[in-house]
């Protein structure tokens, strides 16, 4: 199909013949094996790409062409890609397909920039809710992304440590950084995604310690990125080939 390239590559099968080593050098061969079996498993390769997706949108739709959209459609892409925009260089990842719902984009790209941006909490709360958020959801694409935004905004390596291991928080001691702010805010994500509702005690640590706007801003921006991932796993859309996944497996 017209283009699309990326496709599957049949592997390269290697036999390793065990018969002039001893048992305990075959043992160690198969450890080295599998141990760079798995560090490459971490990397990104075009033989990962399934056959339905777009070499240039790395999802399963093209990437929407300014010139080939209708008046609705330039308009939310321009509403997008500006020179104040962060896509100044385009249109790239989920926001690339929301422009095939012109209209729909065109109200939610505001309330994003917003939800990332325009709150009174810092990047670096904002990054942690974020990447608590891509945990409990189990999106590889987010947290990758996002990872290295959050430790760019300060948050502390041993805290992301703690989101990524989904470690208890009443084990998880003194770390660097995690203060009753920082353990609220990874409560809330992680209840109000995975458990029935947010708990007394956790609405109302963040009430106290947001206020009602910040507890508001603070759900607006945990189901954002749910429906952010919503858009990833419609449209499967990849990371590129030759970066690094930085979440475990959890499939």
């Amino acid at each position: 199909m017209p283009g699309r390239s990326f496709g599957r590559f049949v592997g390269v099968l290697s036999v390793v013949s065990l018969s002039a080593c001893s048992e305990g050098d075959a043992v160690e061969s198969r450890e080295a094996s599998d141990a760079t079996q798995s560090q490459a498993s971490s990397i990104v390769t075009t033989a990962d790409m399934p056959d339905d997706i777009f070499e240039d949108s790395r999802a399963r739709l093209p990437l929407p062409q300014r010139e080939q959209l209708s008046a609705d459609g330039q308009r939310a892409y321009d509403v997008i890609v500006n020179p104040d925009s962060r896509y100044v260089s385009g249109l790239r990842g989920p926001l690339a397909m929301w422009v095939y719902s012109p209209l729909m984009a065109e109200h939610i790209f505001p309330a994003s920039s917003y939800l990332r941006f325009g709150t009174e909490k810092d990047q670096r709360l904002t990054e942690l809710v974020i990447l608590t958020t891509a945990r409990e959801v189990r999106s590889q694409y987010e947290w990758t992304s996002h990872e290295p935004l959050g430790l760019r905004a300060g948050l502390e390596p041993e805290i992301i440590d703690l989101v990524k291991r989904r470690a208890d928080l009443g084990t998880a001691g003194d770390l660097p950084g995690l203060g009753d702010r920082e353990r609220t805010l990874i409560a809330f994500a992680r209840e109000v995604i995975s458990e029935q509702k947010v708990s007394s005690a956790t609405f109302s640590s963040a009430l106290e310690l947001f206020g009602e706007q910040g507890v508001m801003d603070l759900a607006g921006l945990v189901g954002y990125y749910n429906f952010v991932n919503i858009t990833l796993k419609t449209f499967d859309l990849q990371l590129a080939p030759g970066g690094e996944r930085l979440l475990p497996d959890l499939w």
